[in-house]
């Protein structure tokens, strides 16, 4: 109870959540705070910061993290109920307004937002807000299955000639498509392309080479580390993450991701409280956690709500 005390003294975004994930607080109350997000705290000072022109930070997308891609996801990730009246209007702004142009390959210059434009990283982020947020990304996810690997995932480097799948890609996309299933509706090719992505992962145990059995502590890409829990997350995989991923699509929990629960259960410290272990580079625009190296209510959030579903399963 004093880490959920300490939880809940803290922004709306994070106390709905609790409410709703770790005390099962009635109905009415959850959507009551959940509805403080688009009034108060971080979600408040996000939505204050996009343009007339629909964009946050002057892009479509940007590598500094305080693009409108980024914004809307970290919008996702606090819970602003896409049925408010704020973000009807400044999604809405979004969909009429903001395109690629300069964000991406030339080609893709005049897609509105929410066609996307073509690596499948951010196509499935784009994807997960726009379906989270009711707008029609049925493009994307065509685009997404179109673009799946032998192996079950997904990589950017695919029109490079990878045959192999990135997990930091893969689950960008299966996050994508879990959202539209959950959001607007799904497919049986749909569902059958995100239960082979989810056995990418889960033959893997999270975090391991296929090939050799070895844990992988950090991608190729050099930035992503697998073992530390960042929060917000971006475009980068970590086993906190991909277990998240598996609670959210109701999977029942085996022997595959027992390591997995191991590791999330070992960093917890002496009061109960998880740490902000890293923080990926960019510009934030509005801060929503502790500092790095200091206990994370983000991330013990996300760590309770994992380690609660697996011992349900268990």
């Amino acid at each position: 109870m004093p880490i959920i005390g300490w939880l809940l003294e803290s922004d709306p975004s994070i106390r709905w959540q609790v409410m709703r994930d770790l005390i099962a607080a009635p109905a009415g109350d959850v959507a009551a705070e959940r509805a403080r997000v688009a009034t108060e705290g971080a979600g408040s000072r996000l939505l204050a910061l996009q343009g007339p022109d629909g964009r946050w930070g002057g892009a479509a997308w940007n590598r500094g993290w305080n693009s409108t891609m980024h914004v809307l996801l970290l919008l996702r990730d606090l819970g602003l109920d896409p049925a408010s009246d704020q973000a009807r209007h400044a999604v809405g702004l979004v969909r009429d307004r903001v395109i690629w142009k300069g964000c991406g390959p030339p080609e893709c210059d005049g897609n509105s937002f929410f066609a996307g434009e073509v690596e499948p990283c951010i196509n499935g982020q784009v994807g997960a807000v726009g379906a989270y947020f009711g707008h029609d990304v049925r493009g994307i996810v065509d685009r997404l299955l179109a673009e799946q690997l032998p192996d079950g995932g997904w990589n950017c480097e695919a029109a490079n000639g990878s045959t192999r799948s990135s997990f930091n890609t893969t689950i960008c996309v299966l996050e994508a498509l879990l959202e539209h299933e959950l959001s607007v509706g799904s497919s049986p090719q749909m569902t059958a392309a995100r239960l082979r992505g989810q056995e990418y992962l889960l033959e893997r145990r999270l975090f391991h080479r296929r090939s050799t059995g070895e844990v992988i502590e950090r991608a190729r890409d050099g930035e992503t580390e697998f073992t530390r829990f960042a929060f917000p997350t971006w475009w980068h995989y970590n086993v906190l993450r991909g277990l998240e991923y598996l609670r959210r699509a109701g999977v029942a929990p085996d022997e595959r991701v027992a390591e997995a629960i191991e590791l999330v259960a070992s960093k917890r410290d002496g009061d109960g409280r998880w740490p902000l272990e890293t923080r990926h580079h960019g510009e934030m625009p509005v801060e929503t956690d502790e500092v790095e190296g200091r206990p994370s209510r983000w991330n013990t959030l996300r760590a309770l709500r994992v380690l609660n579903w697996y011992s349900a399963g268990d």
